[in-house]
């Protein structure tokens, strides 16, 4: 609250009076300047300059010891207002990056930028996946550079068999107009008839061939392995990953799909290493309710879980919106109905958590233009 002019009464000196009115007119003047956010984008600098002058003013008068007192927690109001109304668009909606979806040979091209605004998505990193051209991928990106990022892809046989196309392929890719990796399979359930199991060791020479370009081109190296579905493999695998942090202690590792891991799971992962991270694919109930796969839920209806909201909290900096689309039928309201649970969530966070989360996250470790 703003402080107001005091009740005046026959003890008031004249100083008193004298500084109790201008206490009152600043008062005045703030609340009418803070009601508009451009105001004080403008004219913040002049306020700390004037006010900073009157800090160390000697004496310092008691009006403007007062002033001071009540800029210094308005100037904060304002800010967090300015912060918050930055991220937010002008339907209420905070731009959300995808920074992991797939598109095959049976996706049409022309509806995935439609399909990405229907769902409030400000920028999609691609890659593909099947039959799908390379080259289509990066010609969209060519044509949308503020939406879509093209990313290198790994996946497919010449991967897991570490064939001598693939190196030819991941040098090919290296010099083209890629700004980002997709996820490495290391294991990977199968998923019926329409995805086989896929096996591949972290110090496997593809997997190591793509992380020495990841590290080269700075972006965050996305690790595929499915923690639940591995059953009695799970110890094998954590360790295995777990050793893969500390190998590389300064690069970014994001673990898609969270890893299948639950909050306990994930919170011992980031207390004991600087450069885990989680994308949040696949772990909400409108993808669960569609799968028999063992994918982890982080909400409760429309809610996040309070578990998952303290760490989300604490440790806004490590979790990455993203949804991984793999196939047609996800390039549709699918997509849309997941994008609107999260918006639901991200609403529910804090502005700091919300921000990073939604896109500041993606931005800084892919380097991308602000989604705002």
């Amino acid at each position: 609250m703003f402080l107001t002019s005091a009740r005046l009464n026959s003890n008031m000196t004249d100083r008193q009076i004298y500084e109790d009115r201008m206490m009152h007119r600043l008062s005045r003047f703030l609340m009418a300047a803070l009601k508009h956010v451009a105001f004080i984008r403008i004219h913040a600098p002049c306020f700390i300059s004037l006010f900073a002058r009157v800090f160390i003013a000697k004496p310092v008068p008691t009006f403007a010891r007062h002033a001071l007192a009540v800029v210094s927690q308005q100037v904060v109001v304002a800010i967090s207002i300015i912060a918050w109304s930055s991220t937010v668009s002008a339907d209420g909606r905070i731009p959300m990056i995808d920074a992991h979806s797939q598109i095959d040979h049976l996706v049409n091209l022309d509806v995935v930028l439609p399909t990405m605004d229907r769902a409030g998505i400000s920028r999609v990193i691609h890659s593909t996946r099947g039959k799908r051209k390379l080259s289509d991928i990066v010609q969209l990106a060519k044509r949308h550079p503020d939406r879509i990022t093209a990313s290198m892809r790994l996946k497919g046989r010449i991967y897991e068999k570490n064939r001598p196309e693939y190196h030819k392929r991941l040098q090919k890719m290296r010099n083209g107009r890629f700004g980002g990796m997709a996820e490495a399979l290391i294991w990977h359930a199968k998923k019926g008839k329409k995805a086989r199991q896929v096996k591949v060791a972290l110090s496997a020479p593809q997997v190591q061939a793509a992380l020495k370009i990841a590290k080269e081109k700075g972006w965050p190296f996305i690790v595929h392995i499915e923690f639940a579905a591995a059953g009695k493999n799970y110890a094998k695998y954590m360790n295995a990953f777990e050793n893969f942090l500390r190998e590389h202690p300064n690069h970014p590792m994001a673990l898609i799909h969270m890893g299948q891991l639950q909050a306990g799971e994930v919170a011992r992962l980031i207390d004991a290493h600087q450069n885990i991270y989680f994308l949040t694919s696949h772990a909400n109930p409108i993808v669960v309710k569609k799968s028999n796969q063992p994918w982890v839920n982080l909400f409760s209806g429309q809610k996040l879980k309070p578990d998952w909201i303290k760490l989300i909290r604490e440790h806004s900096d490590r979790f990455i919106l993203a949804f991984d689309n793999v196939w047609a039928e996800h390039w549709g309201d699918f997509y849309v109905d997941q994008a609107k649970l999260w918006q639901k969530a991200l609403h529910g966070l804090p502005p700091k958590a919300a921000y990073a989360v939604a896109h500041g996250n993606a931005e800084r470790l892919w380097r991308l233009a602000s989604a705002n």
